[in-house]
């Protein structure tokens, strides 16, 4: 995703932008933020965002294409291995990268250790970083100015902004310094387009937040949503046909529910949001189907997108 320099007298900036840091940090509702929009799916467990969601932010003078990533983390199965894949490739087409950090979590004593995964893959690039602390509307004001002193201290960052990405307090802040730090360059999209992502990839990422809202501990994170058939229809509803993947029948019947009501419970949610986010009416049709030990197979991952084919 590299950019072409353009005439240097215009004044239009354009590049991409990739949102890294551990998991549940906050990236998905800061790009949520800086859209206006919901595309990228939030939950308050980690690990939720596995693909690198492109959201296409758009000014009079400027687009940001951000990059929204899975959160670093030590690979323990081959999808894990394949999303820090995702968040380096990210990084790696970045013009500019955006470090977010959760300010509840961080110990401003051991802040190196804390975050040393994602400190070495900035050390590794040349790309101006600005460093987003998330979440300032849940610590008290001087604590803040330790944590800043010790990010200073580890890494040259072009600018430290305090934000709270579900309030939109001070997301502003972060689009005026990004902008200065785009290339010049002519618009990548049309500027009404907020992200190059198909319905049909959305449909199925909505369907996961609700399994990740519902359910808890290991299920949500062994499956995943195909979707089989996506038709749209002048007269009458859409019709969206998903399969739920699962490893094992235990999780099966965990999904399903007694008669069948955790799933009808699942698609009525989805069904909701997806028809929020289309703009009209779909009929939503789950299946769980059981794959085995999907998370570490190369097919699979291909087939279910998390992979290049």
């Amino acid at each position: 995703m590299g950019t072409t320099m353009t005439d240097p007298t215009q004044t239009f900036r354009a590049g991409y932008a990739a949102i890294i840091g551990e998991p549940n940090v906050g990236k998905s509702t800061l790009m949520n933020a800086f859209l206006g929009q919901k595309i990228s799916i939030v939950t308050p467990k980690p690990q939720t965002t596995r693909h690198r969601v492109l959201g296409i932010m758009s000014g009079e003078n400027y687009q940001v294409v951000f990059l929204d990533t899975p959160g670093i983390i030590t690979p323990k199965y081959r999808l894990q291995e394949v999303m820090m894949d995702t968040a380096r490739s990210a990084l790696a087409d970045a013009d500019v990268v955006l470090f977010m950090v959760d300010v509840k979590r961080v110990d401003a004593v051991s802040v190196e250790d804390q975050n040393e995964q994602t400190l070495g893959l900035l050390r590794v690039t040349s790309k101006p970083v600005l460093l987003v602390l998330n979440k300032i509307d849940l610590i008290h004001k001087d604590a803040l100015l330790p944590m800043l002193d010790a990010f200073g201290k580890l890494y040259p960052f072009r600018e430290m902004i305090p934000v709270s990405a579900l309030t939109g307090d001070g997301v502003r802040d972060i689009t005026r310094s990004l902008v200065t730090l785009l290339p010049l360059n002519e618009p990548f999209y049309p500027p009404d387009m907020l992200s190059e992502q198909s319905e049909r990839f959305f449909a199925g990422e909505i369907v996961r937040e609700k399994i990740f809202e519902k359910f808890r501990e290991e299920v949500p994170y062994s499956t995943a949503v195909r979707i089989v058939d996506f038709k749209e229809r002048e007269a009458g509803k859409d019709y969206i046909n998903a399969d739920i993947i699962v490893e094992r029948e235990s999780q099966k019947a965990i999904l399903i529910g007694k008669g069948g009501k955790a799933l009808r419970e699942v698609g009525l949610s989805a069904r909701r949001d997806i028809e929020e986010f289309l703009g009209r009416p779909v009929y939503l049709e789950l299946r769980v189907k059981v794959r085995e030990k999907w998370r570490d197979s190369d097919a699979w991952l291909k087939r279910l997108g998390y992979a290049p084919g």
